[in-house]
């Protein structure tokens, strides 16, 4: 028979092997970061190009080794740009796929029910696609932003048009959304320290019903530039009325829908001289580090050009693994600490918060369609091209 002692060393031992078993074990588990993205409705293209941006990085760093030496797995659900949908899905992803990290969906709306289920289980999330400051009027703390704020995203071109002598402006949105709705707060209040009349302020709800008869209210304003603030859908219906309208106005602008690579492509001929304001682009002159490397890494992945909606969701991808290295944890609390007081660049652009997460390094640039590409037209240090009216 074996001895009291040799038993209780026995068990010892084997307590150790199982311990050093599971830690083994949990150390090459890979890391598992879910989200959501829009593979239809009014999100799908720029969440596409999210989705692009994450997938690219995911595999960048795990054919480097993975993060703390373990390997990255993505866990992406469709949310169909629905909110309560958006929501449900990020419970799964915490309480029953356990993610370690969460990357955030696409728009205002979606970062705001995300956030929800996020906050309350303590989950870091950083904004890839809001500049609208209503998310971060609702004391959260794991919540940061990346774009610069909608409010300001129209004052290079106002600053263009007050230099052209342009004096009269109207404005139609789809007031929907926060994003549009804080947009035009920006455009009225820059409007008035420029100088400009908006002749024309009108909201709308469904812009397929009802942009026909708004254009008509258009055409009688006859101001000298046009504005729309919405998504895509609503933008592409709009340029194809104005087509085959007899209103030419000198400016035509648009956010989101003219930064992607493809707009000449979906709206023909119409694209030529529009502007659009945009978070950044893959232009080799721009000092960002690392811009030239994602360009040509994501073109070689993907087969097309990214969009800033790519860069942005990168520079996300980029900022989590930034963290990640330099507190050695995977712990969200110690994450989420850190990012708060980061004042560092990606390939998107500075990254600084406030207090409340709300960005506060980050400018935007205005873009303008000129002979079939997209150029910078301002700010002027910026420029690839002088404006065209």
């Amino acid at each position: 028979m074996k001895s009291p002692f040799a038993l209780v060393i026995g068990f010892i031992l084997w307590t150790l092997c199982i311990a050093g078993s599971a830690v083994s074990a949990s150390e090459s588990a890979p890391i598992i970061i879910g989200g959501t993205i829009s593979l239809e409705g009014k999100y799908q293209q720029p969440s596409m190009m999210a989705q692009e941006a994450f997938k690219y990085w995911v595999e960048e760093v795990n054919d480097r080794g993975g993060l703390l030496g373990r390997k990255i797995k993505l866990i992406l659900y469709n949310d169909k740009s629905d909110p309560e949908l958006t929501k449900k899905l990020y419970q799964k992803l915490i309480e029953e796929e356990r993610v370690d990290l969460v990357f955030s969906p696409t728009s205002t709306p979606l970062t705001i029910a995300a956030s929800e289920v996020c906050e309350k289980n303590k989950m870091l999330m950083l904004a890839i696609a809001t500049s609208s400051g209503q998310p971060w009027q609702r004391g959260t703390r794991y919540l940061f932003q990346l774009y610069a704020l909608a409010d300001r995203q129209f004052i290079g071109l106002l600053d263009l048009m007050a230099k052209k002598r342009l004096k009269t402006l109207s404005v139609i949105y789809n007031d929907q959304s926060n994003f549009n709705l804080d947009m035009v707060k920006g455009i009225e209040k820059w409007a008035k320290i420029f100088k400009i009349d908006i002749v024309l302020k009108r909201p709308y709800q469904n812009g397929k019903k009802e942009l026909p008869g708004i254009l008509q209210e258009v055409e009688t304003a006859s101001a000298q530039a046009l504005i729309n603030s919405s998504y895509p859908p609503d933008s592409y219906e709009l340029l194809r009325l104005l087509d085959k309208s007899p209103y030419k106005p000198q400016v035509i602008a648009l956010p989101i829908a003219p930064v992607h690579p493809d707009f000449e492509k979906i709206v023909g001929p119409i694209a030529e001289h529009i502007f659009a304001p945009s978070q950044w682009e893959p232009e080799e002159r721009i000092p960002f580090p690392g811009t030239q490397k994602f360009k040509e890494g994501f073109e070689d992945f993907t087969g097309h050009m990214p969009s800033y909606h790519a860069a942005s969701a990168y520079a996300a991808c980029q900022l989590f693994e930034k963290a990640i290295i330099t507190t050695g944890s995977l712990n969200n609390t110690l994450l989420r600490d850190y990012v708060a007081t980061l004042d560092t660049v990606t390939v998107l652009g500075r990254f600084k918060v406030n207090s409340a997460g709300m960005q506060v390094g980050h400018n935007s640039f205005i873009i303008q369609w000129q002979n079939g590409k997209k150029e910078i037209v301002w700010p002027q240090k910026r420029q690839t091209a002088r404006p065209v009216f």
